[in-house]
């Protein structure tokens, strides 16, 4: 099947403009490209032809996903599936998690002084990666896998031939506010000049802007992009509604990467949870979940509180009421107020329960590279509560995992089919 544009439905009509939004999660972003090779390989055989997205907008994991998705528009299905598929499904902790003995000796050392380093992604030449302040972790097959999987050469191309926008979220480190990194034609950015928190720039996305948005802070390096450092978007603005929202989206497809939490008992907070406080492991994967998913819902909230607003104001005072609004609101905030529609893709299961799992049945190894990457997970889950484990299930990028979990997403995103197919309906 061919690629086709979104078009209008009727000569004159303003047609729908379609966000794609992937938010970030570390090794949780399997289960996001499961959902994507649900759209890349299924979605078409539903709807009679293959979708695009106007605009694509990711953060930390979710950015690599978002350049992904744009960069092999043109290719044909079963390798854009099976490229995604087997960048997760050939994961292992002692391909990701390189550590010497040497590097664990320096641990301390770059925990209180960051020296700054050169050097490629992945001793690829194809575009080199600027200095950087050294995370603890070598992540050197990570950003091999950036390099390699995407196809950067087709994207700007793609960006042309369909009139798309890929925008990346990175949090600038010396001012700590979040920046919009924006490619695409015909791009405005003046909605962002009214907002004094979140910086928009227009900019040829490539490599070292996936890198600087998927950078853990103190795991993974921080990438500096002309003058100034970056890390990982998801700090700021991990869920990227805002750029698909001030770049005038009407309806979004979001993935989130948490599954709705379990409710507690009346009354009462289980004593495992409490007991755990003091676990260092525990509260970086609570702090995590802070900083990287519960943006998701926020966002989802506030966007749906005012669409319930504009609803209601049109229904209360008329057809008149949001154009008369928008004039006002024009004014402040740079771009109109609209109802958008959305769906939303989450996991069914939680995907930390998941992790501890994978991890407490995962074959042991008496090969040293084996031993290092088990002992960076021990601490990961050393003495965490069962079904907690949420640290774990951000740096858990071992097959044993990501496979599940990309399959998981896939059969999400199977059961959610109408829904999604219905954002393409005119």
């Amino acid at each position: 099947m061919k690629t086709v544009p979104n078009t209008s439905a009727a000569a004159g009509e303003r047609r729908p403009r379609i966000a794609l939004i992937l938010a970030g999660g570390g090794a949780r972003g399997a289960y996001e490209a499961g959902v994507l090779a649900f759209l890349i390989e299924d979605l078409p055989k539903r709807l009679g032809f293959v979708p695009t997205f106007d605009i694509v907008s990711g953060a930390s994991v979710g950015a690599i996903h978002a350049a992904y998705w744009m960069a092999t528009l043109q290719e044909d299905v079963e390798t854009r599936t099976a490229r995604l598929a087997s960048t997760w499904d050939s994961m292992s902790l002692e391909r990701v998690y390189r550590l010497s003995v040497g590097d664990l000796l320096r641990i301390p050392t770059r925990l209180l002084s960051f020296p700054f380093t050169t050097g490629s992604a992945g001793g690829r030449s194809a575009e080199p990666i600027p200095s950087r302040i050294p995370g603890l972790l070598d992540t050197s097959a990570l950003e091999e896998m950036v390099m390699r999987q995407i196809p950067w050469r087709r994207l700007r191309g793609n960006l042309r031939a369909l009139h798309g926008v890929l925008c990346v979220s990175c949090t600038e480190i010396a001012s700590g506010r979040a920046v919009v990194f924006v490619d695409g034609a015909r791009v405005s950015l003046t909605p962002w000049e009214y907002d004094p928190y979140v910086v928009a720039r227009a900019s040829g996305i490539g490599p070292a802007h996936i890198l600087a948005s998927a950078a853990i802070p103190l795991f993974f390096p921080a990438v500096r992009i002309g003058r100034h450092f970056y890390c990982d978007g998801g700090l700021r603005l991990n869920t990227p509604l805002s750029p698909a929202l001030r770049l005038g989206a009407d309806r979004l497809l979001l993935v989130a990467l948490r599954h709705p939490p379990d409710p507690d008992p009346p009354g009462a907070i289980p004593s495992s949870r409490e007991q755990a406080y003091g676990n260092p492991a525990y509260l970086v994967g609570k702090v995590l979940n802070a900083m990287l998913l519960d943006h998701v819902d926020y966002d989802l909230q506030r966007m749906r509180l005012m669409n319930a607003l504009l609803l209601g104001g049109e229904q209360a005072f008329g057809s008149e009421f949001l154009p008369r609004i928008n004039e006002i609101i024009r004014a402040s905030r740079g771009a109109d107020y609209r109802v958008v529609r959305d769906c939303v893709i989450r996991p069914s299961e939680d995907l930390g329960r998941l992790a501890g799992r994978c991890y407490a049945a995962r074959s042991r190894s008496l090969s040293p590279a084996r031993l290092v990457a088990d002992l960076v997970m021990r601490s990961a889950a050393h003495g965490v509560p069962e079904g907690e484990a949420d640290l774990l299930s951000y740096v858990l990028f071992d097959a044993a995992y990501t496979r599940q979990i990309f399959d998981l997403g896939r059969r999400d995103a199977a059961s959610q089919a109408e829904e999604i197919a219905a954002l393409f309906a005119a």
